[in-house]
């Protein structure tokens, strides 16, 4: 399934994949998101679907813009913190393209760095 998947439609299920895992090992929800993750989850939905790069799209780490507010930058942030080693062993695929994306995003970063300093 997450084979085919392009860009944005990846990184918005590595998102709502981390936020349910902190959810369940944090707030002991099984099925379901307690309301806080909840509205964390759709907040981060609504900026990935608004998100000017599309397809092109760097991790949020390497991104220019910062679309999140104070406190839901903090708070997923976090997330990714707790969860991102654990995804490893959860959801293999999707934790090695993210770093994988996280590296080409990277990349793409500092050679745009570098011919802004040019000019």
């Amino acid at each position: 399934m997450a084979l085919f998947l392009n860009r944005i439609e990846r990184e918005r299920l590595t998102v709502k994949k981390m936020i349910e895992l902190y959810c369940k090992l944090n707030h002991n929800m099984n099925s379901n998101l307690c309301n806080e993750c909840g509205s964390l989850s759709d907040y981060a939905m609504k900026r990935l679907e608004n998100c000017p790069y599309d397809e092109d799209k760097p991790t949020c780490k390497n991104c220019p813009i910062h679309c999140y507010r104070k406190y839901e930058k903090d708070k997923i942030r976090e997330i990714m913190r707790f969860s991102g080693p654990k995804m490893l062993f959860y959801h293999p695929y999707l934790a090695i393209m993210h770093l994988i994306d996280n590296r080409k995003s990277s990349k793409e970063t500092r050679v745009n760095k570098k011919i802004e300093t040019k000019w």
